[in-house]
C-alpha cells in the first residue's frame, strides 16, 4: 500500500460522499490534489483553485481519473501503515453484528485508512469456509466457531479472535401452543404476569406430554457450536431436561435427548416455527421479537437470565491472515471498538441511530419496530408483556470487547459436557487452546493506539490476565471459575465430566 495520507489532531467538518451526511469533529485526511479537475469535472472548479483539500479514500475511489496524491507530513502514531487497505467481511443478519455497520457507516474503518465491504452470508459454515479459503478476510462469529475450528471439530483451521463484539443478546422462544401449556407451571407475579427467569422445569411437562403422545419435541438452534446451542443446553439441562449428547461417530447431538435439537439459519427460524417444524428455539435478534410482532410465539427467556453478561459474538480472522497483515489486524480492531463504543455511549443514546442503520436491506433488513424492541432497552416476552432491559445487548461497557481467555474456556467446557470435545482434557489444555485463539495482544495495542489518538480512557482497558473472577450469576447458581474447568464441569449432573464418555454415560 502507499504512504497512508496524514492525519490532522484538529477536527474539521467533512461530507461523506456515499451518504451525503455531514460528519462533524472526526479526524480525516489532508492531500495535495494536482490537476484533479479533469477527474472530477462536477467539483473541476474548486479542486482547480485549490492545492489542499479534504479527501477521503472514498473519494479517491469516486474520482476515477489519474491524478498524484501527496501526503502533507509523515503519518502520525495512530495511522498504521496496514499491509491490505482493501476488505471484504462477512456477517449473518442479527443486530449483533452492529459493530461492523457502525464502523463503516461512522467512517471508523476509513479513519485507520481501510476501505471495507459488508457482505451477508447464507449460514454460519459458509461464512466460515469462506473466512477460511480467503474469499472473507474477516467476519461476525459464533465464539464457538474459531475455537472449534482451531481444535479441528469440524473444519480444521487455525481461527483467531482479537475482539469480542458484544455481550448477551440471545433469547429462547417457544410456540404459542407450548406457551400455553408452560404458562401454567409458572408462578405469577404481583402484577399478573410470569415472574422470571422462567425455568426449563416448567418445559419438562410438555416435553413429558409429547413423549406420552409418541411425538417428539424439537428445538432449533444456530449452529453445533453455537452460543446458542450451549445455552439452550445449559437450559434445558438446569431444568432437569437431557438436550442429548455428540460423538466421533453420531454428530446429530441428540444422543439419549429428551428434547431434539436442529440447526436452522437465523432468519428462517420464526417461519420453521410457525411452520410447526419446531416447537421453539434460541436466537439472536431481532428472530425472537419477530416471533411475537407476527403472533406466532412468545420469549420466555434471554441469555442474560442464563448467565449474567455471558460474552456472544467475536470478529474472526484467520491467523495467516493475521500474521501477513499485523497492522491490518490492529486497524481493524480499532475501528470496531470505537464502534462498540459509540453503540454503548451516553447510556445508548445513538441507539435509534442505529436501528435506522441495522434496518436497511443490506445489514439486517428487519422493521424498524421489531429491531428497536431489543435495541433500545427493553425486551417484550408475552405480547404487551415488555420489561425494562437495559443490558440486553452489550457493545463496549463491562469490557465487552476484550478477548477474556476465561469466556473461550467456558466455550470449550460446554464442547466437552456435551460430547464435542470426546476425551478428558487437562486444565492446561483448555488455558492454551484458549490462548492459541483469543488474542488479547492484538487487542491491546489497538486500544494504546486509540488511548493515544484521544479516542479511548486508559481506564476502559481491563487491568487484567485474561481471567475474569469467578461468578456464580447463572440459572442454576453454579460458580464457573475459568482457571479450573475441569472441576467446573464435575458440578453438573447433566454432561460429561473426568474420563467419562457418552457411551459409558448412556448406558448408565
Amino acid at each position: 500500500m502507499a504512504g497512508a495520507p496524514a492525519r490532522l489532531p484538529t477536527s474539521f467538518s467533512c461530507a461523506s460522499e456515499a451518504s451525503g451526511r455531514q460528519r462533524v469533529g472526526q479526524p480525516f485526511f489532508i492531500s495535495t490534489i494536482s490537476n484533479a479537475g479533469a477527474a472530477c469535472p462536477a467539483n473541476g472548479d474548486a479542486y482547480a483553485m485549490a492545492s489542499i483539500i479534504a479527501v477521503s479514500r472514498r473519494t479517491l475511489l469516486a474520482c476515477t481519473g489519474a491524478f498524484a496524491v501527496l501526503a502533507a507530513s509523515p503519518a502520525s502514531a495512530g495511522m498504521l501503515p496496514v499491509e491490505k487497505d482493501e476488505l471484504t467481511f462477512g456477517f449473518i443478519k442479527l443486530t449483533d453484528m452492529a459493530p461492523l455497520a457502525i464502523a463503516k457507516e461512522m467512517h471508523f474503518f476509513e479513519d485507520e485508512g481501510l476501505y471495507v465491504t459488508i457482505e451477508p452470508q447464507a449460514n454460519w459454515k459458509v461464512l466460515l469456509d469462506r473466512t477460511i479459503t480467503g474469499e472473507l478476510d474477516g467476519a461476525h462469529m459464533l465464539a464457538g466457531q474459531p475455537l472449534a475450528a482451531t481444535i479441528g471439530y469440524g473444519t480444521k483451521a487455525h481461527i483467531v479472535t482479537p475482539l469480542s463484539m458484544d455481550l448477551n443478546g440471545n433469547g429462547i422462544t417457544v410456540s404459542n401452543d407450548v406457551w400455553a401449556e408452560m404458562k401454567t407451571h409458572i408462578p405469577a407475579g404481583p402484577d399478573g404476569k410470569p415472574e422470571h427467569p422462567i425455568s426449563a422445569a416448567a418445559l419438562a411437562p410438555v416435553v413429558e406430554q409429547y413423549r406420552s403422545a409418541g411425538k417428539t419435541f424439537n428445538m432449533g438452534m444456530v449452529f453445533p457450536v453455537s452460543t446458542h446451542n450451549y445455552e439452550l443446553r445449559y437450559w434445558l439441562a438446569a431444568g432437569g431436561l437431557n438436550p442429548g449428547y455428540y460423538s466421533p461417530s453420531d454428530t446429530s447431538g441428540q444422543i439419549d435427548a429428551e428434547v431434539l435439537l436442529s440447526v436452522t439459519p437465523p432468519p428462517q427460524m420464526p417461519a420453521t416455527l410457525e411452520a410447526g417444524t419446531i416447537q421453539g428455539y434460541c436466537v439472536g435478534e431481532p428472530w425472537n421479537q419477530q416471533a411475537v410482532f407476527k403472533g406466532i410465539g412468545v420469549p420466555v427467556i434471554t441469555d442474560y437470565e442464563i448467565w449474567k453478561d455471558n460474552p456472544e459474538k467475536v470478529f474472526g480472522m484467520t491467523a495467516a491472515f493475521v500474521e501477513e497483515n499485523p497492522n491490518t489486524a490492529i486497524a481493524v480492531t480499532k475501528a470496531l471498538i470505537r464502534a462498540g463504543q459509540w453503540l454503548d455511549a451516553d447510556d445508548g443514546a445513538n441507539r435509534r441511530q442505529a436501528v435506522e442503520i441495522l434496518s436497511r436491506p443490506e445489514y439486517v433488513g428487519a422493521d424498524p419496530e421489531v429491531i428497536a424492541n431489543s435495541m433500545t432497552g427493553t425486551f417484550e416476552y408475552e405480547k404487551g408483556d415488555t420489561r425494562e432491559a437495559p443490558h440486553f445487548n452489550v457493545f463496549f461497557d463491562k469490557f465487552a470487547t476484550y478477548p477474556f481467555y476465561s469466556d473461550a474456556v467456558w466455550y470449550l467446557t460446554q464442547m466437552r459436557r456435551w460430547g464435542q470435545i470426546s476425551e478428558e482434557k487437562s486444565d492446561a489444555w483448555y488455558a492454551e487452546t484458549a490462548a492459541s485463539v483469543y488474542r488479547p495482544d492484538i487487542y491491546r495495542q489497538a486500544a494504546e493506539s486509540l488511548i493515544e489518538d484521544g479516542y479511548l480512557d486508559p481506564s476502559a482497558v481491563p487491568d487484567t490476565d485474561g481471567y475474569k473472577p469467578a461468578t456464580a450469576e447463572f440459572i442454576d447458581g453454579v460458580e464457573y471459575e475459568g482457571r479450573k474447568p475441569n472441576e467446573y464441569l464435575a458440578k453438573f449432573e447433566i454432561g460429561l465430566k473426568g474420563s467419562e464418555d457418552v457411551a459409558s454415560v448412556v448406558s448408565n
